[in-house]
């Protein structure tokens, strides 16, 4: 076996189908990535109960004990101020320490984002560390950046979420010189609320980034844009819309190819290029939402996350440190000082 680089910590406690998925995640992404090591960690009994029903290299997976689990309804400060020996908190502290690459967690959202910043810490020079999913388009694939870490961004932050995208984009995605925009109501410059005017002509003077205007939130799907900026109320309301019509038209075309004999028989003809289609809009294809700009990588996936997304997710890790994300990071806000 080739040697181990990245080592992922995932947390086995978090998600609406813990452990099982998770494990069973796991289990696939190290089938899939031999130099890929994972640190199971949570409830080690049940964790170990779990993967005695898998074959697997058991020199790339570990387990690490953390009695406590950290509830979606929790507070997330007063939780990760509390319960130390979380899955969320033992796995981020082994971020901080060096033990690992990344974090992978499916747990609440809050814990995973205010852990981050507090125990993983943000890159010196980092204002606001966005979160930042890939959503599927006409083209491929653009990043979503913030939707749902800071809801009260400022220009400045917005500013370095573009910086920050542009980088994932092009070294994580291998898209070269991702072109960039801001979501607006207009395609015109002095369009927009009180953010989006002042940011708008802050990123038209970044000379480190393809900056290409504004964008319409109809055409996002389009793939008009690679990185798509906006503050996160903003963004999690346009993630929020597109997973929910995502849900409704693939539901609405599966009972209308099924509303009538003729129509079944058309369903079976047009089966394969339909499957294609619908995979590549599938977002648990893509992983989960990278917290950018953190000393270490921590990814937040969907808490009603299958194996395959919990795969993905980890996967992902490897290339973000491949291509030393963070230390292409350091350098541009380093040149901003």
């Amino acid at each position: 076996m080739s040697e181990l680089v990245t080592t992922v910590v995932v947390d086995a406690m978090g998600g609406d189908n813990a452990p099982s998925e998770i494990i069973k995640g796991a289990v696939d992404a190290i089938g899939k990535q031999s130099s890929l090591k994972v640190i199971l960690v949570g409830k080690e009994e049940i964790i170990k109960r779990e993967l005695s029903e898998y074959t697997y290299n058991e020199s790339q997976i570990e387990v690490a004990n953390a009695t406590e689990v950290i509830e979606t309804a929790e507070p997330p400060v007063i939780a990760i101020r509390t319960k130390k020996d979380s899955s969320i908190v033992v796995g981020l502290n082994m971020v901080r320490k060096g033990e690992a690459d990344a974090f992978v967690s499916a747990g609440s959202t809050g814990a995973v984002l205010v852990g981050g910043q507090l125990i993983a810490g943000r890159i010196k020079g980092v204002e606001r560390p966005p979160l930042a999913p890939l959503i599927p388009t006409r083209k491929g694939v653009s990043l979503l950046v913030d939707c749902g870490a800071n809801v009260d961004a400022r220009p400045s932050h917005l500013v370095q979420f573009a910086k920050m995208g542009s980088i994932y984009m092009e070294n994580v995605i291998g898209i070269k010189n991702p072109k960039v925009a801001i979501v607006n109501i207009g395609a015109e410059e002095e369009k927009g609320n009180a953010l989006v005017k002042e940011t708008y002509p802050m990123l038209k003077a970044c000379t480190d980034i393809n900056f290409i205007g504004s964008i319409e939130a109809r055409d996002i799907p389009n793939g008009d844009a690679d990185v798509i900026v906006c503050e996160a109320f903003v963004g999690n309301v346009i993630l929020k819309l597109y997973e929910g019509t995502a849900s409704a038209l693939v539901s609405e075309i599966k009972k209308g190819l099924m509303s009538s004999f003729v129509s079944k028989i058309g369903a079976m003809l047009i089966k394969p290029s339909l499957k294609k289609v619908l995979k590549s809009f599938d977002a648990s294809e893509y992983g989960g939402a990278p917290l950018i700009g953190l000393n270490g990588l921590v990814v937040k996936t969907h808490g009603s996350s299958k194996a395959k997304e919990v795969s993905n997710s980890i996967i992902q890790c490897i290339r973000f440190k491949e291509q030393r994300i963070n230390e292409k990071i350091k350098e541009v806000i380093l040149n901003e000082e």
